[in-house]
């Protein structure tokens, strides 16, 4: 891959393990690309890595709950975000659950592709748009849809 990417990393505690087996995994990759991370994952991203001899540009926000995740939606308002990874614990709350889907629906709205498994994570860092240049996301379209006038098109062009 030529383009560098801005990569958030986000892991809850029950997600941590499967956070660093991916970061290992991935290690090649990752080395050429600059990672953001909340608090603990970050440290634990940092010292994964190091283990493998792999050094990236990683800078660690706050941990999740004192305000990581809302950094990161910030950055992702502002465009500091090309993907994002957030192996989220689904089978237990949050205490910070208003912070989870800021950051959830942050990526959403401003097109920021966002892993939520391993295998969807996997799938777009293999991806060959990253570095094709004709390829321009297309924005989302926050519009009204009438149902009515698109079954009638929809018939009429039978």
């Amino acid at each position: 891959m030529k383009k560098k990417l801005r990569i958030a990393l986000v892991a809850h505690d029950n997600r941590k393990v499967d956070i660093i087996d991916w970061v290992i995994y991935n290690s090649s990759f990752l080395s050429k690309h600059s990672l953001v991370c909340t608090g603990t994952t970050g440290t634990l991203v940092k010292e994964a890595l190091a283990s493998k001899n792999v050094h990236p540009d990683i800078k660690i926000m706050n941990s999740g709950p004192l305000g990581g995740d809302a950094e990161i939606a910030a950055m992702v308002v502002r465009q500091e975000i090309d993907l994002a990874v957030f192996l989220i614990d689904d089978l237990n709350p949050q205490p910070h659950e208003a912070d989870i889907m800021m950051l959830l629906r942050q990526c959403r709205v401003h097109n920021i592709p966002i892993a939520c498994n391993r295998f969807s994570a996997d799938l777009m860092i293999t991806s060959n748009l990253w570095d094709d240049e004709q390829y321009v996301p297309m924005l989302p379209h926050y519009e009204s849809f009438n149902r009515k006038k698109h079954e009638s098109k929809l018939k009429s062009d039978k």
